[in-house]
């Protein structure tokens, strides 16, 4: 078949991609801007720089004698509608990060480099640049690289002012110091250590919320606002988790608490025939917490798989092991508390008492 123009198709003026929605140079102009936030997250390994295919890490730059990589990846889910409500971009790239690299601290793994992809449906360099300082601060923060990403401009996909994230980690860690939990076992000790607040989580039932009860998001909330609380960024735990690795602290497991909150991740890390045996009352309940439950009437059980609680990260360690890991974590000006033990499984994953 032959498609022959007709003259008023050859008088058209012709068409270009920045016509059509999507700007070349402005995202040119973005690399260009945040070279320098990329460049002060490079640590031994890394080789050449932005704007390659791919980015390159040296592996026999890492102290390890047999090294396994261990990947991991995610986004921050609907958090980032209320970033945009606020108009507060600064933070959301740490929770990027820190949701990728926690999920492969629970295994031992030293997070090596990281890779984001921010797509958008018309790119805004300010709020792009504001995204991406934040997860160079997370990368500083965790001690890993930013190597390259990507930057997708794609009319029509997202309304005006929107974006989406996410992100992808590469760590490493001794064959032989790999954290499993094949060597837990019933009486052993739950250590829970502090999160800043829901973190990236139970992010669309805040939102819910937040209008079904017209929130003032500037309203006085403790030392700040209730936004700005909502907003805090996700702890980032690989340093003071591999400082005490360092110690040749005997962890046995380890679970990064996210989706499904304290009742459906500690679970994932046990062996067979064993669940936890978890304590409410024995860690002080932040404030925002018991705000939410209380607002949308919300049941006990369903605020412990829905948030985190005040708990992001928990260990399992023997009894002799608790004062320590304590101790380690508090140095860290990170708050620590004993809130259970692992029993013998009997119709229940978890059991509150």
């Amino acid at each position: 078949m032959c498609f022959k123009a007709c003259k008023h198709m050859t008088d058209r003026k012709p068409y270009t991609y920045q016509q059509a929605g999507v700007d070349i140079a402005a995202g040119n102009a973005l690399v260009q801007r945040i070279k320098p936030m990329i460049k002060t997250t490079h640590r031994p390994g890394v080789m050449g720089s932005l704007g390659g295919f791919g980015g390159l890490f040296d592996l026999s730059q890492v102290n390890c004698d047999n090294p396994v990589l261990v990947s991991g990846t995610d986004g921050v889910g609907t958090k980032l509608k209320l970033a945009r409500l606020m108009n507060d971009h600064s933070t959301i790239g740490i929770d990027l990060v820190a949701m990728c690299v926690n999920d492969i601290i629970v295994m031992g793994a030293e997070p090596l480099f990281f890779l984001d992809y921010y797509a958008c449906g018309k790119l805004n360099n300010n709020q792009a640049a504001e995204v991406i300082k934040g997860i160079a601060e997370g990368c500083r923060l965790s001690g890993c690289a930013l190597i390259g990403g990507e930057t997708a401009e794609m009319p029509g996909m997202y309304p005006h002012g929107d974006y989406d994230l996410a992100g992808f980690v590469v760590g490493v860690v001794d064959k032989t110091k790999i954290i499993d939990g094949k060597n837990i076992r019933a009486g052993h000790r739950i250590v829970g250590v502090a999160s800043s607040g829901p973190h990236s989580n139970g992010y669309s039932l805040i939102r819910r919320l937040i209008d079904d009860n017209a929130l003032d998001l500037s309203a006085d909330f403790e030392d700040s606002t209730l936004g700005q609380k909502l907003l805090a960024p996700t702890t980032l735990y690989p340093k003071p988790v591999l400082s005490l690795l360092d110690k040749q602290a005997p962890i046995l497991g380890m679970a990064h608490i996210t989706g499904g909150g304290l009742m459906e991740n500690i679970n994932r890390v046990l062996p067979d025939g064993l669940a936890v045996e978890i304590n409410p009352g024995s860690w002080p309940r932040p404030k925002i917490f018991s705000y939410l439950q209380e607002l949308g009437n919300i049941e006990e059980s369903e605020l412990l798989k829905t948030f985190n609680s005040g708990v992001g990260l928990c260990l399992i360690v023997s009894e002799d092991a608790v004062n320590e890991t304590l101790s380690h974590f508090r140095s860290q000006q990170l708050n620590a508390w004993s809130i259970g033990r692992v029993i013998k499984h009997a119709g229940q994953d978890v059991v509150l008492i």
